[in-house]
């Protein structure tokens, strides 16, 4: 599915304004967009007012000056972030990037120094540009990392654990135990976000659901997890299932791929009425498929996405969970410049904070007909 405009939008503003100003070349590139949309995107973003431009150069609104107020990722010279804090986020994540909204908000309004660090989608690339910001001497680390498997999670354990600087995660709860439990960390409570997805159905009558999922990061696996609990352990949930929502939603890796069955027949087969779709591009695509093979949402069956980025955009408005991505982003800067700011911070104990999804309800969902008597 192509990459709706907004979200396109809010990654080259997420960029500009952490580095404070970017080659437009630069930014094609390292957001793995047409050098034309690029151009037309910054064009009217800087018409509304929301990026100035010129000279083959983006800066945020407000910025004077002829240089970056941080340098690219790339071909920093030695020392160039000395005293910034680094945010490293994965390429092409809409999700995330909202989170990485929030973090930089907060970090802007304290007066600290910023230092973006995109990472590529292969497995393992998160430490190369952790080890690069080190080098450029940053004095604290912000992370989402992708972890598209649960193996290549824990792969990152060891060396994550000791980078030297203050860290803290965001979005992402490692496993306990592990040799990242005793690091900070702030993320939503995804077991909340389908406990309100799953109620929601139930209350509505619905008694045979359906989970189609993504399975390549640590919120899909935990939104999994969670929907297996609770739909086990409602009384009134006479049927559920957990499926993959779309072929390449899996980690991709031997061993570990999942069937994906055709969500039409398996409604019609199982008698399913409510479904939760993770994400929100996977869920709109479904939701499309169904309609045309002749499943009408609501009427035939109600559906809640969870993400909540885009779900609000399809023809049918779909109920979606809303993690609180952008509060999930400041609350995790405010810990790390807790960190800094203390002495003492760096040795108090460890934070791990959850902060609670809400219930976004639209026109996806309703109260299903009671059979004739």
């Amino acid at each position: 599915m192509r990459e709706p405009v907004e979200l396109r939008r809010k990654r080259i503003l997420a960029v500009v304004h952490a580095r404070g100003a970017v080659k437009v070349s630069s930014l094609a590139e390292e957001l793995d967009v047409s050098p034309v949309t690029l151009r037309r995107d910054v064009e009217e973003l800087a018409r509304t007012g929301m990026l100035r431009r010129g000279h083959g150069v983006v800066r945020p609104v407000g910025e004077a000056g002829h240089t970056a107020a941080v340098p690219a990722a790339r071909g920093r010279e030695p020392d160039a972030d000395k005293g910034a804090v680094a945010l490293v986020v994965p390429e092409r994540h809409s999700y995330l990037y909202e989170t990485l909204h929030g973090a930089r908000t907060a970090l802007e309004e304290a007066g600290t120094r910023i230092t973006l660090y995109i990472a590529p989608q292969a497995a393992g690339a998160e430490r190369p540009q952790v080890e690069r910001a080190l080098a450029a001497g940053v004095r604290g680390l912000l992370i989402a990392p992708r972890w598209r498997s649960a193996a290549g999670e824990e792969a990152d354990y060891g060396w994550l654990a000791g980078v030297g600087v203050p860290t803290v995660l965001m979005e992402r709860r490692p496993r306990p135990g592990s040799a990242l439990h005793a690091l900070d960390s702030v993320c939503s409570d995804h077991w909340y976000g389908i406990h309100l997805a799953v109620d929601h159905l139930v209350s509505l009558g619905h008694r045979r659901l359906v989970l189609a999922a993504r399975n390549d990061s640590p919120t899909a696996r935990s939104i999994r997890a969670a929907f297996a609990e609770i739909a086990a352990a409602r009384p009134e949930v006479e049927d559920w299932s957990v499926v993959l929502s779309s072929p390449n939603a899996g980690p991709g890796e031997p061993g570990a791929r999942e069937p994906v069955p055709d969500l039409t027949a398996l409604l019609r087969e199982r008698g399913v009425t409510g479904a939760v779709l993770h994400g929100d591009e996977d869920a709109l695509m479904l939701v499309q498929r169904l309609a045309e093979s002749g499943i009408r949402v609501p009427r035939d069956c109600s559906v809640v996405a969870y993400d909540d980025v885009v779900a609000a955009l399809g023809s049918t408005a779909l109920t979606a969970v809303a993690p609180p991505r952008a509060e999930i982003g400041r609350a995790a800067a405010e810990l790390l410049l807790h960190r800094l700011a203390d002495p003492a911070g760096a040795t108090g104990p460890v934070r791990r904070t959850e902060l609670l999804p809400r219930l976004e309800v639209r026109g996806s969902t309703q109260e299903l007909p009671h059979p004739a008597i």
